[in-house]
């Protein structure tokens, strides 16, 4: 019989590909006769670039970039196995998880960094990208991005803009006319995990911004400039993102790639599922097990573990989560495709601790669950 693992990270933890590993161990204690398919999934955040690599192939190459806060380090980028498709995952440059807690401040952090993974994928070539904008320590709109790919952004004195979302109120001309032409030449598909708009009360900063370190002055300061951001490029450039749903993804940059960029949105556990051939390998199986650091009532719009969910239900499979955190309505999941959510952290621990033990919570965890399969004989699975 047939049990697909398919997780998402367990961020700053546990990568998909970890977690694959975690949970076959702990049901192959129980069901070591069983048949394992491990599909390591992303929904366009971190860790979406490792998971089409593991489905398509290809190379992953290094650059020089300029991290959140504008200090230099080395990231990754990844050309397909087709040689014309660049994975840009944002997260490696302009991510979260790249920040000390204590510096995380989205009024100056910047997406240039992502900017410059792009302009290195041209240079080697690729006509087609697929940009993930998950996991983004950022709020500038992806005017940092731009701004590396020859764009300029002027106040009213004619300077350019400094980094940061806090610089967007500043805003007074957009000058596209160095922009990068190769850009103009190539398909740019983001993938994202939210339908945000970039403003508002379900926009960008409000959502977002205070895991990113913003303070509730700064959330509103950040949503105020973000909405001149879009006056401006609406005004100057003829585009009208701000409602646009997914713009406000990773602090607007969702927004800033269909106004600069041409891009299209889409939901980037979509994009995996068909690259890792998930449909495929889920259609003849007995149980699907899905797993991410945590879930909420957020998870039905876009998130791995509820678009695992969509496909298994398509074929009446049980559906069984393991996650870190069971958040806010998690209950309401069950009237989307899951069958039962199970938390991995063992008791009262430090997040530290969480973090620290992942493989070996989830690991445990997943055993438990299938001795209650066996015990209960809900799955005739040895």
């Amino acid at each position: 019989m047939k049990i697909v693992i398919a997780p998402d990270s367990f961020k700053e933890s546990l990568t998909a590909e970890e977690a694959c590993r975690a949970i076959e161990e702990g049901f192959k204690k129980i069901f070591s006769q069983a048949t394992y398919a491990k599909v390591p999934m992303a929904d366009g955040g971190e860790g979406t670039m490792e998971a089409l690599v593991s489905a398509r192939g290809g190379h992953i190459y290094e650059a020089e970039t300029l991290d959140p806060l504008g200090k230099p380090i080395k990231a990754v980028y990844a050309i397909l196995g087709d040689g014309q498709t660049a994975v840009i995952e944002m997260a490696k440059t302009s991510g979260l998880a790249l920040v000390p807690r204590e510096e995380r401040n989205p009024l100056i952090t910047t997406t240039y960094g992502t900017g410059q993974l792009i302009k290195a994928a041209l240079d080697k070539g690729a006509t087609n990208f697929l940009v993930t904008i998950g996991g983004s320590a950022t709020n500038d709109g992806g005017v940092g991005m731009v701004q590396a790919l020859g764009g300029h952004f002027y106040d009213k004195e004619g300077k350019e803009l400094a980094f940061g979302g806090g610089e967007l109120g500043k805003l007074v001309k957009i000058d596209l006319s160095r922009l990068d032409n190769r850009l103009s030449k190539v398909t740019i598909t983001a993938a994202c995990d939210v339908d945000n708009p970039l403003t508002g009360p379900r926009g960008a900063s409000r959502t977002f911004g205070p895991q990113k370190g913003a303070t509730p002055e700064g959330v509103e300061l950040l949503d105020a400039n973000l909405k001149h951001l879009a006056g401006i490029i609406k005004s100057q450039l003829g585009k009208d993102i701000e409602e646009a749903p997914g713009a406000g993804a990773a602090g607007g940059i969702g927004g800033g790639l269909m106004a600069f960029a041409n891009a299209k949105l889409e939901r980037g556990v979509n994009i995996v599922a068909k690259a890792a051939n998930l449909e495929e390998t889920i259609k003849n199986a007995n149980l699907v097990i899905t797993a991410e650091g945590g879930m909420d009532f957020q998870t039905r719009f876009g998130k791995t573990p509820y678009g695992v969910a969509q496909v298994a239900k398509k074929y009446n499979l049980p559906v069984i989560a393991l996650v870190g955190t069971i958040g806010k309505e998690a209950e309401t999941l069950y009237e989307h495709g899951f069958d039962a959510i199970f938390s991995i952290v063992p008791g009262a621990v430090s997040l530290e601790e969480a973090l620290k033990d992942g493989f070996k919570n989830l690991a445990n965890c997943s055993e438990n669950v299938a001795r209650l399969i066996k015990a209960t004989g809900g799955l005739k699975i040895d």
